[in-house]
């Protein structure tokens, strides 16, 4: 386990450190993905708090040591240090997150039926809607080029920032909000 620079109350936790307490019971875990995210694949016995909805009242009331991750650890880091302010003592977090504990080979609990990743949406959205621009551009009128730039714009916009507008606005469609 090493610690983390962000914060001498916040520490990283690597997944082989953490198989072997999540197996032992020594931490609760919480995953702070959004939900549909987490009904396509996570770790066995999380709990599943968004990071839009994390707050200390929505941590399991059993949480002597909190253990957080998402997909690479940015979304953990940004729950726990949310949660610091609000007054939780002491968190961890698992470095490189959910795509780490996967390159250890590591077991998840996936889910078929799922609807498919946060990532994938807006990679499809966002390509369609440059794709018709393009088109309406080309036949119909230049005017619809605009929305090919808007859309690029967009995603440098995302990219620099790592705040991505469309994906937030997708994470609030029905489908996105099923657990199970």
């Amino acid at each position: 386990m090493t610690s983390s620079s962000t914060s001498s109350q916040l520490q990283a936790i690597d997944p082989t450190t953490l198989k072997q307490w999540h197996d032992q019971g020594r931490i609760t875990l919480v995953d702070v993905r959004e939900p549909g995210e987490f009904a396509g694949e996570h770790i066995q016995r999380a709990t599943l708090v968004s990071l839009a909805q994390v707050s200390p009242e929505r941590l399991p009331a059993d949480s002597s040591q909190v253990v957080l991750y998402c997909q690479t650890g940015n979304r953990s880091g940004q729950a726990a240090q949310k949660l610091l302010a609000a007054g939780v003592p002491s968190l961890m977090h698992l470095s490189g997150g959910l795509n780490a504990w996967k390159q250890q080979g590591l077991p998840t609990k996936i889910n078929k039926n799922a609807p498919i990743s946060l990532m994938r949406q807006v990679q499809i959205t966002a390509g369609s809607l440059v794709f018709i621009g393009t088109v309406l551009g080309a036949a119909v009128s230049p005017w619809f080029l605009l929305l090919s730039g808007f859309v690029g714009a967009g995603l440098v916009f995302a990219g620099v920032s790592n705040t991505c507008m469309m994906a937030r606005m997708l994470a609030k469609l029905p489908y996105n909000q099923r657990t199970v």
